[in-house]
């Protein structure tokens, strides 16, 4: 069951793998179009909450091999067990969720340095110099952190891309259907129950997001992961009371 790839997870692999080359060698400038920006950002579009999942970062292939390896080994067995339609709705579902969840959590964080900013006396001019340029007096750093007007400033100017968000709620829903398979990964050998490793990878995700201490590097989205894995969860317990078990196929 693990080693069959289904029709829809393969024909989302080819999607994310011609998007990523297209991007990479014919036509760059895509992928800023498509990815998902701070709405008060000029590059901002509503089309990017769809659009970003189906994008991945240029820097490093590892990103969108790891991404569509989990579509690959979590999401075919639940489109066996579901069949195409349910998996495309749970799929994009936890897509659209994961990046409207981590735009709440930066408009929250953005508007509250933001604030902070106003009430020191900033006029919005030099605001918008700081969110376009990074440069600020340095006055302000006995008021507010150094940490705080750099996230400030990539909040604003650093767009999110990745299936990561669609992979997480498809993590979770593999869990809850089969909790007791066995998953090992290369930095940690020993198998262990679904059930177990993938709340604690959902755990490390959050410790991270609220932390800001990653073990995973730099430039990881954690808000759209935790979003990604609660928008699965609500639905798999939604379906699960209601007894909502087939779509057509």
């Amino acid at each position: 069951m693990m080693n069959k790839i289904t029709d829809t997870v393969k024909h989302l692999i080819i999607i994310n793998a011609l998007l990523f080359l297209v991007t990479k060698f014919v036509f760059p400038p895509l992928q800023d179009l498509f990815a998902l920006h701070f709405p008060q950002n000029p590059d901002f579009g509503y089309w990017q909450y769809f659009t970003h999942m189906f994008m991945h970062s240029q820097q490093s292939f590892t990103h969108i091999a790891f991404n569509m390896f989990g579509l690959w080994m979590f999401g075919s067995p639940l489109e066996q067990m579901w069949g195409k339609n349910k998996f495309i709705f749970f799929y994009l579902s936890a897509g659209l969720g994961a990046g409207l969840i981590y735009t709440a959590v930066n408009y929250f964080q953005f508007n509250s340095t933001y604030n902070d900013l106003i009430n020191l006396g900033l006029q919005d001019s030099s605001i918008q110099n700081l969110l376009s340029t990074g440069s600020y007096n340095s006055d302000i750093l006995a008021q507010i952190s150094e940490k705080k007007l750099s996230a400030f400033y990539h909040i604003f100017n650093t767009p999110a891309v990745g299936a990561s968000g669609a992979i997480y709620g498809i993590l979770v829903a593999f869990g809850m259907s089969f909790p007791n398979s066995k998953l090992a990964l290369i930095f940690f050998p020993v198998p262990i129950a679904a059930k177990y490793f993938i709340p604690v990878l959902i755990a490390i995700d959050l410790f991270s997001g609220v932390t800001g201490f990653s073990i995973f590097g730099a430039g990881v989205a954690h808000f759209a992961h935790v979003g990604g894995a609660l928008i699965g969860l609500l639905i798999m317990l939604y379906w699960k009371q209601n007894q909502f078990k087939r779509w057509d196929k």
